[in-house]
């Protein structure tokens, strides 16, 4: 994890697909083109689901990583 400066934390935790990435679709509204939303999530499909969000949005996935079953993931707002 880097130094990164988070603008907006949205922790999706216990939610099932669909609803992380429709809070992240909300959060990043929230916050002004380039900077930096963080989302956690506990599902493990939320990988794949966030990898493709990414890809079709333009917003940009800065990192993701994983530990004791939450999955982190950062991304730069377009």
């Amino acid at each position: 994890m880097g130094n990164l400066d988070i603008k907006l934390k949205v922790d999706a935790s216990g939610l099932s697909c669909p609803l992380p990435i429709l809070k992240a679709a909300q959060g990043v509204k929230t916050i002004a083109p380039g900077e930096l939303m963080e989302v956690i999530a506990t599902d493990p499909g939320s990988v794949k689901d966030f990898a493709a969000w990414a890809g079709s949005t333009g917003n940009a996935l800065v990192e993701s990583d994983s530990a004791d079953g939450k999955y982190r993931f950062v991304f730069r707002h377009k």
